[in-house]
């Protein structure tokens, strides 16, 4: 379980529920006053190095922007929620391009503030709508801090119409399992090869126990999709992937392998990734190939086109082979 070494704080969170909750719970963990969770100088001048023992700490305050961005892949809106940022530390994370080495975790304690706009902004459209509510965060690993996914859940389900979606890479799911979603909240794990979780993926769950998390919400009747993502086109990538989708294929229960739907994403990588895991990981693995890659803008990096596609062809054969008529909802 994450514990903090520090807790920088917005002042006005003691008027809120889960700001008091917070602050009793880590009472004993040092704190420091901040006027604004989006600048903090001193983190800000801390050097690349820093990287690790930066994610060790926690930032509280609340959400000012309340934005929602259309989507048209497995929501209708990506939804500014309860956290952005993470303790894990993926070297590929694209947190990092919104937030530089600042991606730690924050969470916001105005959570009534931000449902209530969900349940509205649901109850008043004419369609059903979805909400991604974990673009900027994993809420499955926050909840290990706040228990804000039961809170979500139950008060969720109580509007009338509408669903939730989030993915993770974690498999601390036991608190949502016994709840009533009434088949309103789909949960999405993000998988990867072993290799590369424990190579690149730090500090998030291992892949058993991310299939033996999918399998229980299954069978708690919840919708799951399984995010194939990032690809990471390692020398013996195809070996790998190919590898991943059988090992899915016998460890996935029957209920399981009827419910699932896939997404396929390409890792995408940065000049800022590349600075920052340079001085905070140098002896671990290169992810930048410049064999592989080109550029995309505003130093980003993505697959060249013809790498991309036979990558999208090889695991497109391999998940027919194994999981023939499963939907893919798209490969970006």
């Amino acid at each position: 379980m994450f514990k903090p070494k520090c807790i920088y704080f917005e002042k006005n969170i003691e008027n809120f529920e889960l700001g008091k909750f917070l602050l009793e719970k880590y009472k004993d963990i040092p704190k420091i006053e901040i006027e604004n969770h989006n600048n903090i100088e001193e983190m800000r001048k801390k050097p690349n190095s820093e990287f690790i023992n930066m994610k060790t700490n926690l930032i509280i305050g609340t959400r000012k922007t309340h934005k929602y961005t259309p989507n048209h892949k497995v929501s209708d809106f990506l939804v500014p929620y309860t956290s952005s940022g993470c303790s894990a530390m993926c070297m590929y994370c694209y947190l990092v391009c919104n937030y530089n080495k600042c991606s730690y975790m924050r969470l916001f304690v105005n959570r009534e503030e931000m449902l209530n706009k969900i349940i509205r902004t649901s109850e008043k459209s004419e369609k059903e709508l979805t909400f991604e509510i974990g673009s900027n965060s994993d809420l499955v690993l926050e909840n290990e801090i706040t228990g804000n996914l039961p809170w979500t859940i139950n008060n969720f389900v109580n509007s009338k119409k509408g669903k939730l979606t989030f993915p993770t890479k974690f498999d601390m799911i036991d608190d949502i399992l016994p709840l009533n979603h009434k088949g309103r909240i789909i949960v999405r794990m993000s998988v990867n090869p072993d290799e590369i979780i424990r190579k690149v993926e730090f500090g998030t769950s291992r892949l058993e126990n991310r299939v033996k998390a999918i399998n229980k919400l299954a069978e708690a009747g919840y919708k799951v999709g399984i995010l194939i993502a990032p690809v990471v086109l390692v020398e013996n990538w195809k070996q790998l992937y190919s590898n991943l989708i059988k090992y899915l294929s016998e460890q996935l229960t029957e209920k399981a392998k009827r419910e699932i739907f896939f997404e396929i994403i390409f890792m995408t990588y940065s000049y800022v990734h590349k600075m920052i895991n340079n001085e905070a990981f140098p002896n671990q693995i290169q992810l930048f190939d410049q064999e592989k890659m080109t550029g995309r803008g505003r130093g980003k990096y993505m697959y060249k086109k013809e790498i991309r596609e036979d990558g999208e062809i090889f695991l497109r054969e391999q998940l027919n082979r194994y999981f023939k008529g499963k939907t893919i909802l798209y490969v970006v």
